[in-house]
């Protein structure tokens, strides 16, 4: 399971407004990034096979399978400051992170 602030839910609802009706707010873990893997956050029309979808105070979130091994109690936030504003990932099994925050890795024994 992940978690929504209250913030992320305002902004992931604000981006929504400006898509198409009934799109759903996918979230997937890459290989890649400076540390080994990273978020990535878009909006699909469709859920795929071995997908699950998540209520999320209003939100229909949408994991695939592998990626929610990576994410299994993140909390995702968002917050504005001077530089402007972005998503902030808080993942309880990431052992490190980059200094983008948007790239982490886990230990070796919980990858699959």
């Amino acid at each position: 399971m992940i978690h929504l602030s209250q913030a992320a839910v305002s902004e992931i609802g604000r981006l929504k407004s400006k898509q198409q009706p009934n799109v759903l707010f996918r979230l997937t873990v890459e290989i890649g990034g400076c540390s080994g893997w990273f978020y990535d956050m878009s909006f699909d029309d469709a859920v795929k096979v071995g997908d699950q979808v998540f209520e999320l105070q209003g939100i229909q979130v949408v994991i695939d399978g592998e990626s929610l091994n990576y994410i299994n109690g993140l909390t995702v936030d968002y917050s504005e400051d001077l530089m402007g504003g972005g998503f902030r990932f808080h993942n309880p099994i990431a052992i490190a992170t980059c200094g983008c925050g948007n790239s982490f890795n886990i230990s070796q024994q919980r990858q699959v």
